[in-house]
C-alpha cells in the first residue's frame, strides 16, 4: 500500500514541475484524486492567479471526489490571495482523506490548512516524499522566508577550468547537447543576469530556444554601472516580448540612461559596492518585483561578485573533456580571490551528471 502512495505522490510531483518558469511568486504544486485505487482527477498549479493545482484535480473529479483520496505535494492554502483558499474548496468536495508532502513554509499557512482539514474530520497525512517535494520547491522556501530570489550561477568551462581561450574565443567550448540543457535551464526562471561585459564581447540574446517546444523567455537583466550596454545589442530584439532591466549606479551618466530608455530598457539605479552594482540590493528589488529565480550567466567578474556578494545558493557548472591551458585564459570566477584556503565557499550536497549524447558532465552544488 506504501508502494501505492507514493506512486500517486510521485504523479503529483511530476505535475507540478510542469508549471516550472510559470508560477512566480508561487509555488509549484500537483494534485491527485483517487478513488477506488484509480485517478479521477489530477491537475497542476499554472499561473499565479490562476486556480490552484487542488481546484484543476477537484474540478476533473467532479462527482468522484467524495470519499476520495488527495495528493498534493504542497499543503492546501487555507486564506485568501489571489485565489480563493483551497481548504474550502476540498471540504465542499467530501474529500475523505489528504497525503501532503510538505507543510507549506509560507506563515500565511504554516500548518493552518492541514488543521483545518482536520477539524472538519478529514484524514491528514504529510511527510510521504518530503523530501523531493522540498527540493522541487526550494526556490519558493527561500522567497518566502527572505523575500529574495534564489539565485543559481550557470557557467561553462573546460577540463582546466576556462571559460575561453587567451584570445577571448568561447563558443563552443562545451556541446550542443550542453548548451540545450542550459537552455531547459533558462525556460525556469524569471530573469538571466549578465554583465555589460557580455553583452559588449558576445552580444547574447538570452532567450530561450528549445528544440521541442516553444520556450519561456525570461526577463533579461544587464549590470552596467555606467550605462554602457549598446542600443544596438541583440537583447533589444523586437521578437521577444521579455523585459529588458539595465541596472546602473548613481554614477551613470544621465544621456546613457537616456539612450538605453528609448531603446526598451527599464533603467534601475542601484546603490553601488565598490563601484559596481550591489548585488544584495539588487536582490532585494528583484524580491520586492516578485522576481524569485534568478539565472547569472555572466563572466568571471560577475561571477565572482556575486559570490563575494553572498547572494549564489545553487552552482550549475558545465565541464567539457577539453585542455585549453593560456596564463591569460579566463576562468569562470574572477575577482581578487580568496587569500586563504580556509576561505573558499565549499559547495554541498553536490551532484555529478553525465549529459546525454556528449563527453560532457554538469556539476551542481548548494552554497
Amino acid at each position: 500500500m506504501d508502494k501505492t502512495h507514493k506512486a500517486f505522490m510521485k504523479r503529483a510531483l511530476d505535475l507540478a514541475r510542469r508549471g516550472e518558469g510559470r508560477t512566480s511568486p508561487n509555488p509549484l504544486v500537483g494534485a491527485v484524486i483517487v478513488k477506488a485505487g484509480r485517478v479521477v482527477g489530477e491537475g497542476y498549479h499554472q499561473k499565479a492567479g490562476t486556480p490552484h493545482a487542488e481546484i484543476h484535480a477537484l474540478n476533473a473529479a467532479g462527482e468522484n471526489a467524495k470519499g476520495a483520496t488527495l495528493y498534493t505535494n504542497l499543503e492546501p492554502c487555507c486564506h485568501w490571495g489571489r485565489t480563493p483558499p483551497c481548504t474550502e474548496a476540498i471540504l465542499q468536495a467530501e474529500v475523505a482523506q489528504v497525503y501532503v508532502a510538505e507543510v507549506d513554509p509560507n506563515p500565511s499557512v504554516a500548518g493552518k490548512g492541514i488543521r483545518q482539514l482536520q477539524k472538519a474530520e478529514i484524514r491528514v497525512h504529510v511527510g510521504l516524499c518530503a523530501e523531493e517535494a522540498a527540493q522541487l520547491n526550494e526556490v519558493h522556501r527561500k522567497y518566502i522566508q527572505t523575500g529574495k530570489p534564489f539565485v543559481i550561477l550557470k557557467t561553462a568551462m573546460s577540463l582546466d577550468g576556462k571559460i575561453a581561450t587567451a584570445s577571448g574565443e568561447s563558443q563552443w567550448i562545451t556541446s550542443e547537447a550542453s548548451r540545450q540543457r542550459g537552455h531547459e535551464i533558462r525556460d525556469t526562471v524569471d530573469a538571466i543576469l549578465v554583465g555589460s561585459g557580455t553583452v559588449i564581447r558576445d552580444d547574447p540574446a538570452l532567450t530561450t530556444r528549445l528544440q521541442n517546444k516553444k520556450g519561456h523567455d525570461a526577463t533579461r537583466i544587464v549590470l552596467d554601472s555606467h550605462g554602457r550596454t549598446s542600443t544596438n545589442a541583440r537583447i533589444f530584439n523586437p521578437e521577444s516580448r521579455a523585459d529588458v532591466i539595465v541596472a546602473v549606479t548613481p554614477n551613470a551618466p544621465v544621456q546613457n540612461i537616456s539612450a538605453l530608455e528609448k531603446a526598451g530598457a527599464e533603467v534601475i539605479t542601484v546603490p553601488e559596492a565598490h563601484d559596481k552594482v550591489c548585488f544584495k540590493r539588487l536582490m532585494e528589488i528583484l524580491g520586492e518585483r516578485e522576481i524569485t529565480r534568478v539565472l547569472i550567466e555572466g563572466g568571471g567578474e560577475i561571477n565572482a561578485s556575486a559570490v563575494a556578494a553572498g547572494v549564489v545558493d545553487k552552482v550549475m557548472c558545465f565541464v567539457a573533456p577539453k585542455l585549453i591551458g593560456g596564463r591569460s585564459a579566463p576562468g569562470p570566477i574572477g575577482g581578487e580571490g580568496v587569500s586563504s584556503l580556509s576561505e573558499v565557499p565549499l559547495l554541498q550536497r553536490f551532484n555529478i551528471t553525465p549529459i546525454a549524447d556528449s563527453d560532457d558532465f554538469l556539476i551542481e552544488g548548494y552554497l
